[in-house]
């Protein structure tokens, strides 16, 4: 009789069905005198299990704890980045004969089917290797590309002579005025502005190709001598007068005009050109090609060396500074970004001591094929080691362990 009570108190919502209860109620109170019938009815609500078995099943699931799963699951987007990049950029650093370093480099990442080219910076020897690596990306694809800066080097290096070193911008200041005296100006080494670099340029560079959306965008740097400060020519305005300018050494060829303005090699503005290549590309992987040397163990005490020296530290200062700026900054604007750099004195033991004026075959050959073997070790580092090496330039510890 309790449990039919109990299913009409429960279901009873009419006041026809509330009769009915009542008088149930009354006859219940008849024959349990009252109070002692309430307790027993709360014991058949409690007595069906439906409530217990959903609580374990419901705590089970949640005693799996998924979201221990998922923990290192979330850290994974960080460093599931490949390597080496999809699409990196290069800023590539002027330096004489010593640019014969970067055409190994490119060489060996353009054997890289996997790795597009976003953005290309460069001043004097580097915006010459620059140009060609464009412009044969543009008209031809890789093999083109490796194509032009093979022919551009082994004629400079089978026709190697003293006009030659204006191709690759191979007198410094103050390297050319101990080497020839004080007779040696601009103007009265080449009277007849006969120009070879603007000859070979328009053997090996199409400038209209550099317009194409096929080639990689161009940051080419020059010096523009009114103020001294630092001009960065795009894709849409380089000509072969902008290459002559990133690479004219002041002592030895006369200023180039462009548009009213006299220009001088771009290595003196930023050499290369960084932080613009950083602001300006699409790629979140840069990679430096450092071919002045940094360091040098020795302390010069000849005039040459000395001026040799001064001139390696000069042409690092800006790179120095802007590889600083892009340190500082990254962290707070550009967190995802990955410099990494190579550098020829990890490769070339005794470099600063070498010329970067020498055209010799076997010295150029040496330094295509150290550019290819360090590129090689690049694409086969791990992504971290390969952008945490860039930090550090305390002489105690080797800049580029993986490449010495």
């Amino acid at each position: 009789m309790s449990e039919t009570i109990v299913g009409t108190l429960i279901d009873g919502g009419s006041q026809g069905a509330g009769r009915t209860a009542a008088s149930q109620l009354l006859s219940a109170t008849d024959i349990w005198s009252g109070a002692p019938s309430p307790p027993p009815i709360p014991e058949p609500v409690l007595v069906p299990p439906p409530a217990p078995p959903p609580a374990p099943v419901v705590q089970a699931p949640a005693s799996i704890e998924i979201v221990a799963v998922a923990a290192p699951v979330a850290r994974k987007p960080a460093s599931s980045r490949p390597w080496p990049p999809r699409k990196l950029s290069l800023a590539l650093q002027g330096g004489g004969t010593f640019a014969a370093f970067t055409w190994g480099v490119l060489e060996r990442l353009l054997e890289e089917p996997d790795i597009g080219f976003d953005t290309i910076s460069g001043a004097s020897a580097g915006a010459i290797n620059a140009l060609l690596l464009a412009c044969g990306l543009a008209e031809g694809g890789r093999e083109a590309a490796r194509a032009r800066l093979n022919r551009f080097w082994l004629r400079l290096m089978h026709e190697a002579s003293f006009r030659s070193l204006m191709l690759v911008g191979g007198f410094s200041p103050a390297g050319s005025s101990v080497a020839f005296g004080p007779t040696l100006r601009s103007g009265h080494f080449d009277p007849f502005d006969l120009d070879p670099l603007r000859q070979a340029l328009s053997r090996d560079v199409n400038f209209a190709a550099l317009r194409d959306t096929r080639c990689p965008k161009l940051l080419i740097a020059a010096t523009r001598i009114r103020d001294g400060q630092q001009q960065v020519f795009r894709n849409d305005t380089i000509c072969a007068d902008v290459a002559l300018a990133s690479t004219c050494p002041p002592l030895v060829h006369c200023a180039v005009e462009i548009d009213g303005e006299a220009y001088w090699d771009g290595g003196f503005g930023g050499n290369p050109p960084l932080v613009k290549l950083v602001q300006e590309t699409a790629a979140t992987d840069v990679l430096l090609v450092q071919i002045t040397p940094s360091r040098d163990s020795y302390v010069p005490i000849t005039l040459a060396a000395i001026d040799r020296r001064l001139d390696q530290i000069a042409a690092n200062a800006a790179l120095n500074a802007e590889i600083a700026a892009i340190e500082w900054a990254r962290p707070h604007t550009m967190p995802a970004l990955r410099l990494s750099k190579i550098a020829a004195e990890d490769s070339i033991e005794g470099l600063a001591q070498r010329s970067s004026a020498d055209l010799g075959r076997g010295f150029i050959r040496l330094l295509h094929r150290n550019g290819r073997e360090a590129a090689e070790r690049w694409l086969g580092r791990d992504a971290d080691s390969a952008a945490a090496q860039i930090k550090s330039d305390d002489p105690a510890v080797p800049a580029e362990p993986a490449l010495a």
